[in-house]
């Protein structure tokens, strides 16, 4: 079988046979090529799996050393079903040329070409701006995207490269500017679309790494990890995004016994957080401070394994909707299972159950509550959360009263959650 596969680059000029259409893929690997950052990628890898080629908009990896490199290629060359090129970003140091090749290159398909540029230090190299002039003038090069990894001068965010700097760039390109149908960027975990020198700029950081506020006029919620994909229509060079869904792979899902040993070993990673927890708090009730610390540190790794399992076989909706589908498994907990179990356990004799289930039931139904309001995130208006550590009833307002109303526990040993 001939495997797609990461390209190493090693000519200034790449000549593209039956090439007419790139995925790209913004920040995959600046935070971490943990599992749960990397299933965004495997989707994202999936998705522009639908284009000839994919591009890497930089930042493949945390840092730039071999171990990270050899990790990042591994899960693309596994995941990836086209050829995938890329662009180093300021976190693709080290050892980036070895794995790699080539910092400034070009990409000549038959309907587009793309320029692929190294600005990780804020700076555009001669050498790049160079290649830019030279395959610009180019009699066979008609629709051009210059690519690059930190953002120019624009109307939306000042994490961008100098006006000077732009300068040198739009200098380079200048005498064949018509031939420029896009500046494409990354570096920033989000999403923007923007005009420059009459340019369409399109800056995509949605391929891996969180999404996060960028400006008052790009905010986490509004933007979705996503890929853009460039295509031909009727002999111009278009684009499109696609927004990625929170389910948007699912490999592992689809072998049943691995799929079965995956979700027995989140109940086993989350046990194993719990019992590390409830240890730890023995340990800080008797002075045992160090103890506790070491057992709130074992439960909190325990809990990102988990987290990292769950991850693989999780299928959530959008995060905009998610909050609301929540709210029915609470209102079932509290209306009829606890209440049915609280039931049997007093019919079994066994006081301690039942007092359990009915302190759970009453906190399940402050969560429904909540969780209601919080459905419309944009209006949810609650700082401070307590939590009883009792009984773990949940309680809000600008105090808490001082006693809890279910189990009586006292103010002043109450979680608070404060926003």
């Amino acid at each position: 079988m001939n495997r797609k596969r990461m390209i190493k680059v090693d000519e200034e000029i790449v000549r593209l046979e039956n090439v007419h259409s790139m995925g790209v893929i913004g920040d995959p690997g600046c935070e971490g090529l943990g599992t749960y950052n990397m299933k965004v990628y495997a989707g994202a890898l999936e998705e522009s799996s639908k284009d000839d080629i994919t591009l890497i908009a930089g930042d493949l990896v945390p840092a730039g050393t071999s171990h990270h490199y050899q990790l990042i290629q591994e899960m693309t060359e596994a995941l990836a079903g086209n050829d995938v090129y890329c662009l180093r970003g300021n976190h693709d140091t080290g050892a980036y040329l070895e794995y790699f090749g080539r910092k400034n290159y070009a990409l000549m398909a038959d309907d587009f070409t793309v320029i692929v540029l190294d600005n990780a230090f804020r700076t555009f190299e001669e050498e790049g701006l160079a290649l830019l002039s030279r395959v610009l003038a180019r009699e066979d090069v008609r629709q051009a995207v210059i690519a690059f990894h930190i953002p120019v001068p624009n109307h939306f965010i000042l994490n961008c490269v100098s006006e000077e700097e732009f300068s040198r760039l739009k200098e380079a390109y200048g005498p064949w500017r018509e031939k420029v149908k896009y500046l494409l960027c990354g570096h920033v975990h989000s999403r923007f679309e923007d005009e420059v020198d009459g340019i369409r700029l399109i800056c995509t950081g949605g391929g891996g790494a969180m999404i996060e506020d960028v400006s008052k006029d790009i905010r986490a919620w509004d933007v979705e990890h996503h890929v853009v994909h460039f295509y031909q229509k009727e002999g111009i060079l278009n684009y499109r995004i696609a927004d990625l869904s929170e389910d948007c792979y699912g490999r592992e899902r689809e072998k049943g016994i691995l799929k079965e040993k995956l979700q027995e070993t989140v109940e086993a990673e989350l046990l194993a957080h719990f019992k590390y927890l409830m240890f730890a708090d023995r340990a800080r009730r008797r002075g045992l401070g160090r103890i506790a610390n070491l057992f709130q540190a074992l439960a909190a790794s325990e809990y990102y394994h988990a987290r990292n399992f769950y991850s693989v076989l999780e299928r959530p909706g959008s995060f905009a909707e998610a909050v609301g589908t929540y709210v029915p498994g609470e209102e079932f907990e509290h209306e009829h299972f606890y209440k049915m179990m609280a039931g049997y356990a007093r019919e079994q004799e066994s006081p301690l159950a039942e007092q359990a289930y009915r302190g759970a039931a009453a906190a399940e139904k402050e969560h429904a509550s909540l969780l209601k309001k919080a459905s419309r995130m944009e209006c949810f208006e609650e700082e401070a959360i307590y939590v009883c550590p009792i009984c773990g009833y949940v309680m809000t307002g600008d105090s808490a009263p001082e006693r809890c109303p279910v189990c009586g526990g006292p103010e002043k040993q109450y979680e608070a959650f404060k926003a």
